[in-house]
C-alpha cells in the first residue's frame, strides 16, 4: 500500500489523528508536526524548512490552506508533494473522489432555451443571450414569438443565429413568421396541431406536434398520423401542464404517449413547471430530468425569466448529466456530483465540542478562531471559549469595539457563520461557503 505523510499544525494534530483513525484507508500513514499553531499560517517555504525527513513515505500531503510552490518541499524530502483538503475534515471525501465515474458527462436529451419575447429585443440582445444560453450548456436557441401577431425581421436574426454556429427553434403559430424563418435556415417549428397542420408540408424544418387545444391523445394521434402521411419528420410533445391544473394527467400522457411510439422523438416543456411553482428550480429540474431520461425523452425546453428559475439552462445540463450516468449505470443519483446541491450542503463531518475544547487548551495566543456545528457557533482563543447561535451576543464578548477592522472582520465571519448554521452549511473560517454549481459555475474543490 501507499504510505502518506499528513503535515499539520500543533493544533490540529489531535483531530487529524482521529479523522485518519476512522477511515480505515487502504493507505498506511504518518503525521509530521510542525512546531506552528495553525495550520493555515505555514506556508511551502515553512514546511520545506522544518520538515526533517519524509523517510518511507510516497506522498507527503500539506493542508489545503498551505500556500506556495511545492517544490521546495519535493527537492529537500525527495517524495510526491500534494496540497490536501482546506478543512481535514475533508479527507476521508477527497481520497473518496479519486475515484473515476467512467463516462460521466454523457447525456441523451438536448436543451431548448427559450428567449422569451425575443420579438421585442434588438438582434444584439438577442445574440448576447443566446451566447449566455450556449454557455450555460443549451443545445439549440428557442425564439419565444408574441401570442398574436408578428416578428419583423425574424428572418435576419434566424439568419445571424446561424451564422454564428446556432441550431435555431421558433416558438409559433403564425404561418408567414414560420415560413421566413424556414427559408433563413429554421431548425425547429413549436408548434403545430390542426389548427396550422398544414402548413408543416411546405416546412423544411422538423417540427413539434402537440394535442389540439384543449384536447387529449385522440387529437395528438390523429396530427402525428397526418404528419406521417405527409412523410413530415415531427417531434412529439404531449404538454406538460402545470401543479393543479392536471399535471399528474399530463405525466401519464407522457409516459402513454412513450409507449405507443418507442422510436419517436419527444419534447418536454418545463417552463409550466418552473415558472409557475414557488419553489427553487434547482430541485424541480433535476427530479424532472429523471423522469425525462426514464421516458427517454429527446428534447427539454426550459426558460429562464422568473427570478427563482435563473440558472435553470446550467441545472438542466448538469441535472441531465447526473440522471443519464445514473440510468445507464443502474444506480442511484446520489453521492455522483454535488454541483445541485446548492442552498443545502453536502454531508460533512462538524468538530464536536470536546474537539473543539481540546483544541482551546492548546491555543497560546489572542486570535480568535471560530467554527459551526449544525446548531452552534463557537468562537474562542487562549482566555475565551464561547458556544452560542446569538452572534451579537458573541460579539459582545469578545471585547474587539476599539479595533473597526478587526470587528468589522470578526462580524462578517460571525454573520457567514449564522448562515452556514441556518442553512446546514459547513463554515470554515476566512473561505466562502459553498453554492454548488453557482460557485464559480463547478464543483467545489473538496466536496
Amino acid at each position: 500500500m501507499p504510505r502518506y505523510l499528513f503535515v499539520t499544525g500543533k493544533l490540529a494534530a489531535q483531530a487529524l489523528a482521529d479523522t485518519l483513525a476512522k477511515m480505515s484507508p487502504d493507505f498506511e500513514y504518518d503525521i509530521a508536526v510542525m512546531p506552528a499553531s495553525v495550520a493555515a499560517l505555514m506556508d511551502t517555504r515553512f514546511v520545506a524548512k522544518r520538515l526533517e525527513s519524509a523517510q518511507g513515505s510516497d506522498v507527503v500531503m500539506i493542508p489545503g490552506l498551505c500556500r506556495g510552490d511545492l517544490a521546495p518541499i519535493a527537492d529537500k524530502v525527495g517524495a510526491q508533494v500534494v496540497r490536501g483538503p482546506k478543512d481535514l475534515k475533508s479527507i476521508p471525501a477527497f481520497f473518496g473522489q479519486e475515484r473515476h465515474l467512467e463516462g460521466y458527462g454523457a447525456y441523451g436529451v438536448k436543451i431548448l432555451a427559450e428567449i422569451v419575447d425575443a420579438y421585442e429585443l434588438s438582434l444584439e440582445q438577442i445574440l448576447a443571450r443566446a451566447e449566455y444560453f450556449r454557455a450555460s450548456g443549451a443545445d439549440i436557441i428557442d425564439l419565444g414569438c408574441p401570442v398574436e401577431g408578428d416578428f419583423p425581421g425574424v428572418e435576419t436574426v434566424v439568419a445571424a443565429l446561424k451564422e454564428r454556429g446556432f441550431v435555431v427553434s421558433l416558438d409559433t403559430f403564425n404561418s408567414e413568421d414560420s415560413l421566413r424563418a424556414d427559408r433563413a435556415g429554421l431548425d425547429y417549428l413549436l408548434s403545430v396541431n390542426s389548427r396550422n397542420l398544414e402548413l408543416a408540408r411546405q416546412l423544411r424544418c422538423k417540427v413539434v406536434v402537440i394535442p389540439d387545444f384543449d384536447q387529449g391523445l385522440d387529437s395528438l394521434e390523429r396530427n402525428i398520423a397526418q404528419l406521417e402521411a405527409w412523410h413530415v419528420p415531427y417531434i412529439i410533445d404531449p404538454i406538460l401542464n402545470p401543479i393543479s391544473f392536471g399535471f399528474t394527467e399530463s405525466l401519464h400522457r407522457f409516459y402513454e404517449t412513450r409507449r405507443r411510439h418507442p422510436q419517436a422523438e419527444m419534447l418536454m416543456g418545463l417552463g409550466n413547471l418552473t415558472e409557475l411553482t414557488d419553489a427553487d428550480s434547482t430541485g424541480i429540474n433535476a427530479v424532472m430530468a429523471g423522469i425525462i431520461t426514464e421516458l427517454g425523452i429527446n428534447y427539454v425546453l426550459t426558460t429562464e425569466v422568473i427570478s427563482w428559475a435563473r440558472g435553470a439552462v446550467r441545472e438542466l445540463d448538469l441535472a441531465r448529466k447526473l440522471m443519464y450516468y445514473a440510468c445507464q449505470n443502474h444506480v442511484l443519483p446520489k453521492h455522483l456530483d454535488d454541483g445541485l446541491l446548492t442552498v443545502k450542503d453536502p454531508p460533512y463531518e462538524p468538530y464536536t465540542e470536546a474537539e473543539l475544547r481540546a483544541m482551546q487548551a492548546k491555543v497560546r495566543d489572542r486570535n480568535f478562531r471560530i467554527f459551526t456545528d449544525r446548531e452552534n457557533i463557537y468562537v474562542f482563543n487562549n482566555q475565551v471559549f464561547i458556544k452560542s447561535t446569538d452572534i451579537q451576543a458573541i460579539f459582545a464578548q469578545l471585547g474587539v469595539t476599539d479595533d473597526a477592522s478587526h470587528a468589522f472582520y470578526l462580524g462578517r465571519e460571525l454573520q457567514k457563520a449564522a448562515l452556514a448554521v441556518q442553512l446546514g452549511k459547513r463554515y470554515m473560517q476566512e473561505e466562502d461557503l459553498r453554492w454548488g454549481y453557482l460557485s464559480s459555475h463547478g464543483r467545489s474543490s473538496d466536496g
